[in-house]
């Protein structure tokens, strides 16, 4: 099953049954995993009934892991590499491996798989034709707020990840600047308590002032209808 070196696999974001096949036979086979959180990662595999080496691979050692991971790949071993959910690389370590291997002529593959930014867009009803991926919004509000007026003016969907304790202000904010902005914010994607909740901008903000609604947060800022006329 393994024929390269490396395999970036592709992991559920909430329900472990998502897990492809593939990606299966390539964890069983890999000498070594490549992982966000061993804790998370060791839990999937249990479930699965696999036991393997795990390394950790995070924001906070991926330049030096990165080095290490294609050393010992060129020497031989097969590594898997993952995150805790989703796919790596996307918003999640995995793109400075990608680099490190392409620098070495290390070979490697991609194993395709969840991705909650896709999920959500298809499940939010907004224009899917084209969209914006600008992964985690900024935590300091004035560059967060410039995001945001780019998403309200951008041609195309713009999807984000947002915290459960920042949304109410961000969808505060954004009514501040649009109210009438169609929007959409995916909660908790394939879990027991997967929730859409879809409306204006205006609306969205009035009901998460609420509620303190919890759990992983994807936000969907629908395109303009027509294009803002430039100031004169």
């Amino acid at each position: 099953m393994i024929s390269y070196p490396v395999s970036f696999v592709g992991l559920p974001i909430g329900n472990r049954e998502d897990v492809t096949r593939r990606a299966l036979a390539v964890l069983e086979e890999a000498d070594c995993v490549c992982c966000e959180d061993t804790r998370n990662t060791g839990r999937l595999l249990a479930h699965y009934g696999i036991s393997k080496p795990l390394l950790s691979l995070h924001e906070h050692n991926e330049r030096e892991r990165c080095a290490e991971v294609a050393q010992r790949a060129e020497a031989g071993e097969k590594f898997a590499v993952v995150t805790d959910a989703g796919m790596p690389g996307v918003s999640d370590p995995g793109y400075r491996l990608v680099h490190e291997l392409q620098e070495r002529g290390v070979g490697y593959t991609v194993l395709p798989g969840p991705c909650a930014a896709v999920t959500a867009l298809v499940g939010s009803g907004l224009p899917s034709d084209a969209f914006f991926f600008g992964g985690f919004l900024p935590v300091k509000s004035g560059k967060r707020r410039r995001v945001l007026e780019d998403a309200l003016q951008a041609g195309c969907t713009s999807i984000f990840y947002e915290s459960p304790y920042r949304i109410s202000a961000t969808l505060a904010e954004l009514a501040q600047l649009q109210p009438d902005a169609r929007a959409c914010v995916a909660r908790e994607l394939t879990k027991l308590h997967e929730t859409f909740h879809r409306g204006t901008v205006a609306e969205l903000a009035a009901d998460f002032a609420k509620k303190n609604y919890k759990g992983e947060m994807v936000l969907l800022i629908a395109a303009r209808k027509e294009p803002r006329k430039p100031l004169a």
